[in-house]
């Protein structure tokens, strides 16, 4: 009889370890937000689990200051026609907007979205810049496309947080029909000791080390047209675990070798085994071995660090952001706001 009991105790606690173990492994849900008045948002910022800005087309910028649940919605003066697609922010009155396309602009505001100054302007034919990024307060950059006629990537950088630019010349050279995708800003990751990097698309896809010392590295991702390649990284914090996804926007089902991950700081990349399921525009750091990707065909989340990957739901996004604590995800996309509580 005790031993009897002792093993339908033991029965007992398996059932509800697995019973438990299953309910932690529930997919996330997607709530919706607000309906933005923006057409496509592909800028978003989080600062923390209250405030939060995007940005996109019609020249509009957006801020919650009360976890999504109240939005302020702006246009900047004189821009009625600019696409924002590349935003950052360092809380409820500080942001920083930059625009894709010529004339390029990078506009702060200090008291969240009142009033606007622009702290760099560059009129160059073709300048096209894709991505802001910081590595910390002070010191951030933005890159573009590349520039004629020696066909280097267009950098700008600041020491000041924003309220001065200047062009960097860099030694990064694009190859023939090399260019960043402007899909969610998140082309760029900086990590301190120069780890994280760059990465680019089109007829060639690479993963340019944020080391200059270190050789780019061509990458195992679908490429070889102007639609196709590498359009998102995320790293852990330590820089070296990271994950790239990609595809097809033309064709945003696709899965064939639309994401890889790096477990050696980027000097190798493997194409993941179960792929998100279709091409994908961002993905971002949350947790532990927890990644987020999102794009037009769906949304997917990998516990592994990239390796294997579910569908979460198929409402797509342009763009994902973490808060810092990584219980909550934040989605835009066009005219759409979602947000993952986990």
């Amino acid at each position: 009889m005790y031993k009897f009991g002792k093993s339908l105790l033991l029965l007992h606690s398996v059932f509800f370890c697995c019973i438990f173990s299953a309910y932690a492994q529930q997919k996330p849900e997607i709530k919706a937000l607000e309906i933005p008045p923006i057409a496509s948002i592909r800028g978003l910022s989080v600062v923390s689990d209250s405030v939060v800005w995007v940005s996109g087309t019609g020249g509009q910028a957006g801020l919650t200051t009360d976890g999504g649940k109240h939005w302020q919605w702006m246009k900047v003066p004189g821009h009625d026609s600019v696409d924002w697609r590349s935003l950052h922010a360092f809380d409820s009155k500080r942001a920083l907007l930059l625009n894709a396309g010529a004339p390029a602009h990078v506009m702060l505001t200090t008291d969240g979205g009142k009033t606007w100054e622009m702290e760099y302007e560059d009129t160059a034919k073709g300048i096209f810049f894709d991505d802001i990024a910081f590595l910390n307060d002070k010191m951030g950059f933005a890159i573009g496309d590349p520039m004629p006629p020696d066909n280097k990537f267009a950098v700008i950088a600041t020491e000041n947080g924003g309220k001065y630019w200047a062009p960097v010349n860099t030694p990064m050279v694009a190859q023939p029909g090399e260019a960043i995708f402007a899909a969610s800003g998140t082309n760029i990751v900086a990590l301190a000791n120069d780890r994280g990097g760059i990465i680019t698309g089109g007829q060639v896809s690479r993963f340019i080390p944020g080391n200059t010392a270190i050789k780019p590295v061509v990458l195992p991702i679908t490429q070889g047209s102007p639609s196709k390649g590498a359009f998102s990284l995320a790293f852990m914090p330590d820089g070296k675990t990271g994950v790239i996804v990609g595809g097809d926007y033309q064709h945003d089902k696709e899965t064939a070798n639309n994401c890889v991950y790096t477990t050696d700081y980027g000097k190798t990349w493997t194409v993941s085994p179960a792929p998100p399921a279709g091409y994908r525009s961002c993905v971002v750091y949350v947790k532990e071995n927890v990644f987020i990707a999102t794009g037009t065909s769906g949304t997917d989340i990998t516990r592994d660090a990239g390796v294997h990957w579910e569908k979460i739901s198929d409402q797509g996004f342009h763009v994902a952001g973490v808060s810092p604590n990584g219980k909550k995800i934040w989605l835009a996309g066009s005219r759409k706001l979602g947000i993952i509580t986990l």
